[in-house]
């Protein structure tokens, strides 16, 4: 007699295995639903850097908005998910999914196409720290001369396949000087630019920014949200600094210690707020 195999065999299947995965992750933190400003200052932030983000995944996250809507008293507004994501699109994110949303904006963003995923963590800022003395740079997320929006924040980290350590990007290495209108993104890591950055010229990095230079362009560390990175510079005079979406412009001059001097910038978060931290070295 012949026995049939059993449908719970426990044996691996030759064609698949199903594992556990982690998705990385960015996430929209929307504060409004004026669509039209919103757009304003997407391209304030991204319209000069087509690169920033490459078909990343994206949570959007309607938490803060409901919860200051709840704090003043007024109705939870609807949102017109369908402009919102042909926005988003149009700098090469795909939006795949939506938390924080009262019951409507939930069913709205589901007929869209999106999927719940109420257990997406958002990464927050490190928390407080006591600090010595510090020469302390007035910044800002909306400065005069710059818009500056709550950049996408990253949502969880990438996991190496099983058995395959995890291989971090080198440095991005710039050898020659930077003029005017020129830029340069260190995508996913750190960037050291070995020659002068000019004034009007701009360097970006998700990660840490070393200078061995003058620095008189726009430098941006932490484009992706991470607060522990830092700008170092020969001599510090840059036209704006930006770590992790707080910026500051030359509005506001350096202090004489560190203008045109070797410099490291940091992000120090306090009741108030993140602030830029400027150290002579």
């Amino acid at each position: 007699m012949t026995v049939a195999p059993s449908a719970t065999s426990s044996a691996t299947p030759a064609s698949f295995e199903i594992k556990s995965a982690n998705l990385p992750l960015v996430a929209l933190l929307l504060k409004s639903t004026d669509l039209r400003t919103l757009a304003e200052d997407f391209k304030a932030r991204f319209g000069d850097i087509p690169d920033f983000f490459d078909q990343d995944p994206l949570v959007i996250d309607l938490t803060q908005l409901n919860a200051a809507a709840r704090r003043n008293g007024v109705d939870v507004e609807a949102i017109d998910f369908l402009a919102l994501l042909t926005l988003l699109r149009q700098y090469n994110v795909v939006p795949i999914a939506i938390k924080g949303g009262s019951p409507t904006q939930m069913a709205d963003g589901l007929t869209a196409g999106l999927l719940p995923a109420p257990d997406a963590r958002v990464l927050a800022s490190s928390p407080p720290t006591p600090e010595p003395e510090r020469q302390v740079a007035p910044s800002t997320k909306a400065a005069a001369s710059v818009k500056a929006p709550p950049v996408p924040t990253p949502v969880a980290a990438p996991v190496p396949a099983q058995g395959m350590p995890e291989v971090p990007l080198g440095a991005l290495v710039i050898n020659k000087p930077l003029r005017s209108g020129q830029q340069i993104y260190a995508r996913g890591r750190d960037l050291v630019v070995l020659a002068m950055v000019n004034a009007g010229a701009e360097i970006i990095a998700d990660g840490h920014i070393h200078v061995y230079a003058p620095l008189r362009g726009k430098v941006m560390a932490g484009a992706r949200g991470n607060t522990e990175a830092r700008i170092f510079a020969l001599s510090l005079e840059a036209e704006l600094i930006s770590i992790a979406g707080i910026y500051r412009t030359s509005e506001n001059p350096l202090p004489a210690n560190i203008q045109g001097k070797p410099a490291q910038v940091r992000l120090v978060a306090g009741p108030d707020g993140d602030k830029l931290v400027m150290d002579a070295m």
